[in-house]
């Protein structure tokens, strides 16, 4: 296929990248037509690096920040500049040489030929790459995995906080960019927003190269931020997927399923307490009572599990190009 007939721009953001950003806009193809470097406020020579470099190849666009907004902050002003200059795929590139722009053509190739609306990187289809992962980012990942699958819809993806991906422009234009996280729950955003105009996401294998680089993610984001946004993306998904923008059985099921399943809980948490401080055996009644709701609303939830989990959008929004 010919990349070079179609507007593609890359997107990096740049924060202390000043070891291996040279190399990374070296090994850009020739047919990108659009390098946007969105260097967020960074401390280190950075910059200048890109400047001296975009003096050479005047496809290098250099965006600065003058206080820095997050990884989600600099590809929002990347998106924004690679929209006003028409872009039609917008790819978004790391500046710390771990995304291989050799995996380009595998990233694009769906959204030229109108498969797919966005297309990310999964790190878990090649073993060999993945044991090259550090083993806390191999935890984190798988445990981080099930739980945005959850709160963004997209069950049917894995590796959901991949960093490396392609986006359609006109779908890119779809998406509220003001609303997108500015740090590093960006990319699980950018699947939320993504799943409630029903675009389809596809994974593509693309290990990851990992160097002597060290992770900006600290311990505290992954355990107490993490959980909690993610928490509020899944009932911002459930509310307005379910309740806001449809009505159907899904939400009949979560409305009766849920108010079960903590009766019985509740009910039954109430009564053994009060039989077992006063030492006596609960009416078979009481103990039914809540068993029977507890059941009835596990059965009606997964019910509804199985049904959102078949719901994840499969028909692209987008025509070829």
């Amino acid at each position: 296929m010919n990349f070079s007939k179609f507007k593609i721009a890359v997107v990096i953001p740049a924060y202390r990248v000043e070891r291996d950003v040279q190399d990374v806009l070296r090994g850009i193809p020739a047919y990108i037509k659009t390098i946007i470097v969105v260097d967020d406020a960074s401390p280190d020579s950075g910059a200048d690096l890109v400047a001296a470099a975009a003096k050479r190849d005047k496809r290098i666009i250099l965006i600065c920040h003058e206080q820095n907004q997050g990884v989600g902050g600099a590809m929002v002003t990347g998106f924004r500049k690679a929209l006003e200059l028409g872009a039609e795929i917008v790819i978004k590139l790391d500046g710390d040489g771990q995304m291989d722009p050799a995996y380009i053509p595998a990233l694009v190739r769906p959204l030229i030929d109108g498969a797919a609306d966005y297309t990310k990187g999964n790190r878990f289809r090649d073993f060999q790459s993945l044991k090259q992962m550090p083993l806390i980012r191999r935890i984190g990942n798988l445990g981080l995995s099930f739980l945005t699958k959850a709160a963004t819809g997209y069950w049917n993806i894995f590796d959901p906080t991949n960093g490396y991906f392609a986006i359609r422009a006109d779908v890119l234009a779809q998406l509220p960019l003001e609303r997108l996280d500015k740090r590093y729950f960006f990319e699980t955003s950018m699947l939320a927003n993504l799943y409630l105009i029903n675009a389809h996401v596809a994974d593509i294998p693309i290990p990851a190269r990992y160097r002597n680089e060290t992770s900006q993610l600290s311990i505290r984001q992954s355990l107490f931020e993490f959980p909690l946004k993610l928490g509020g993306t899944f009932l911002r998904r459930i509310l307005l997927k379910y309740y806001i923008y449809d009505f159907s059985i899904l939400s009949l099921y979560l409305v009766i399923g849920m108010p079960l399943l903590m009766f019985g809980l509740v009910f039954g948490t109430v009564k053994w307490i009060e039989y077992a401080s006063q030492n006596t055996p609960a009416p078979t009644g009481t103990v039914m009572l809540p068993t029977l709701c507890v059941l009835l609303g596990i059965q009606i939830l997964l019910s509804a599990v199985d049904l959102d989990i078949k719901s994840a959008p499969q028909k692209p929004l987008s025509l070829p190009l």
